[in-house]
């Protein structure tokens, strides 16, 4: 069923988004629960997956030691149930006042493959200094992934500012479940035109639980995940 995943044209070899280690956010609730989630993205032939629990510094104060031990765990008891997949550690910072100070003071951050950085922001509302922080991002030798584009409505109006983020060198992460609308019609129209206008660099899959997992196992079968077979999406590079 999933041939896409099984070709050796597979283009999506890494993961870069889930929310896989239990205790830290609102991802998985277990360990038990974390592994079956592994296992079957192996079995969807992904060949790494880094995961990133959320940094909100008012619901989620995760630190980047914290991670690094939830992932070192996980890693140990993947081996042990003889899983084969590598798990990496990321993290995915909220846009706020706290994190926007930390990249000022230069705080080591956690980043993953050469540099990259994911980072959210609220949902309705455009940080007032959004722009001045993925400068200083950049500054630091960090490159910038704004997490599931897509979902801000903020964004699903204004493809001006979706243009001048791509044009800063911000890079875009869809989530595939977008793809289908799960999230909302609008989310897939914005989707959609990242698509059109090669102004997505990544695919993910955010997965929460077993029924986000779900969602993106239906969404590989529509056709606007087809067409990204086409793009050159920059997971396999990570």
């Amino acid at each position: 069923m999933f041939s896409w995943l099984k070709s050796p044209s597979n283009f999506l070899e890494v993961d870069l988004h889930s929310h896989l280690i239990p205790g830290i956010d609102d991802g998985v609730d277990s360990w038990d629960e974390s592994l079956n989630l592994l296992s079957q993205l192996s079995e969807l032939g992904y060949k790494k997956i880094i995961t990133t629990p959320h940094i909100i510094q008012n619901y989620y104060p995760n630190t980047s030691d914290q991670i690094r031990e939830g992932v070192t765990e996980l890693n140990r008891l993947l081996a042990e149930s003889d899983i084969s997949i590598q798990v990496e550690a990321g993290a995915e910072y909220y846009l706020d006042d706290h994190f926007a100070k930390q990249v000022e003071t230069k705080e080591n951050l956690l980043s993953f493959g050469n540099g990259y950085i994911l980072i959210e922001t609220p949902f309705m509302n455009k940080p007032l200094f959004l722009e001045e922080t993925v400068f200083n991002l950049q500054a630091n030798g960090l490159k910038p992934i704004l997490a599931h584009p897509e979902r801000y409505t903020y964004l699903q109006n204004n493809m001006e500012l979706v243009q001048n983020l791509t044009s800063l060198g911000v890079f875009m992460q869809v989530n595939i479940s977008s793809l289908t609308g799960y999230y909302s019609k609008e989310a897939k129209q914005l989707a959609k035109h990242l698509i059109d206008t090669n102004q997505i660099h990544f695919l993910a899959s955010d997965i929460h639980n077993q029924k986000h997992l779900n969602e993106v196992k239906s969404a590989t079968k529509s056709k606007l995940f087809q067409r990204c077979r086409q793009l050159r999406l920059l997971n396999s590079t990570l």
